[in-house]
């Protein structure tokens, strides 16, 4: 059963001051990206928007600086299809640490395509892509007194079925349940980077988070704007009529990333039916928090594909490393 927080209604208003961290949010320039950079930066954090497109990036920087004037904020150039512009992105930090990484972009039921490196497009930008710029980022995050990795989930993962040998569309290619593979891996992420930190002893505190039902342009905008006018249509007709605004999907990611008692491992969703509308609970009882020999699974695997292996700094209580 989800575990009732505190707030019986929680608000972008409730987000502590966040003045003096350093943050990044990945697909920053549109929906529950561009509301969770924007709150956090109305409490104060500098806010790296991480972006693919420069454009789009440039004008969610202008709106949320005319929306919150005086907000700290500066847009950086990143295409999570892509582990040459992940490494250029965390080589090009230039920050002295970063206290809280929001993994929020992704891509959700596109037609059949590869990445840059030939991974197929969900898993490898949503999994993948994610996986890669937490390892690479790692130092920094440990640079920070408190770091908080925040992993955008979806009510939908638990429809999901985890197919360890078609993960990368080994075998066929269906576009829903491929998304909803990629997300499933997402909160096998986020748990795992929790166990390891706390092998590890860090302060490291991993989140996953699932928004709901949330306007967004991931339905109707990059690889699905050319599905055809019929689907164009259809989709918003039901965007506008199921789905609720974007600020209250973005009430997940936005308590993950700044309530101050929130422990490590938590997996924030709505409280409603289906985990599709609400206020923000946690919840622990769900097949992949619990599955560890799939997350352990999945991690050897996502190093080996994206090349990206974690180093976390030796236990001091006990000497060893995580596995």
């Amino acid at each position: 059963m989800p575990q009732t927080l505190p707030h019986t209604s929680w608000t972008p208003d409730s987000v502590p001051d966040q003045s003096g961290r350093v943050v990044v949010v990945t697909g920053a320039n549109s929906g529950i990206g561009y509301v969770t950079a924007r709150e956090l930066a109305r409490r104060g954090a500098h806010v790296v928007l991480a972006c693919r497109s420069h454009e789009r990036g440039r004008a969610a920087v202008e709106r949320l600086r005319s929306e919150v004037p005086g907000a700290r904020t500066e847009l950086r150039m990143l295409d999570l299809a892509d582990l040459e512009s992940i490494r250029g992105f965390a080589e090009g930090w230039s920050h002295d640490r970063l206290d809280l990484l929001v993994n929020n972009a992704g891509v959700a039921m596109v037609p059949f395509s590869r990445t840059a490196d030939g991974f197929e497009s969900q898993f490898g930008t949503n999994h993948l892509g994610t996986f890669a710029l937490t390892g690479l980022l790692m130092p920094h995050l440990l640079a920070a007194a408190d770091p908080r990795v925040v992993t955008v989930s979806s009510e939908g993962q638990r429809f999901a079925r985890f197919d360890m040998t078609n993960l990368n569309a080994e075998h066929r290619y269906r576009a829903l349940f491929t998304y909803l593979q990629s997300k499933r891996a997402n909160l096998y992420f986020a748990t795992e980077l929790q166990r390891r930190a706390d092998a590890a002893g860090l302060r490291l505190r991993s989140m996953a988070v699932a928004p709901g039902l949330t306007l967004s342009n991931v339905l109707t905008g990059g690889a699905n704007s050319t599905r055809g006018r019929a689907y164009g249509i259809l989709t918003r007709l039901l965007l506008r009529t199921a789905f609720r605004p974007t600020p209250e999907g973005a009430k997940t990611s936005l308590y993950a990333s700044t309530v101050p008692s929130l422990p490590g491992g938590s997996y924030v969703v709505p409280d409603g039916p289906f985990q599709l509308r609400g206020e923000p609970v946690l919840r622990s009882r769900e097949r992949a928090i619990q599955d560890s020999a799939t997350a352990h699974q999945l991690w050897a695997l996502s190093e080996d594909l994206t090349g990206v292996h974690y180093s976390f700094p030796a236990n001091r209580r006990t000497g060893s490393r995580p596995s």
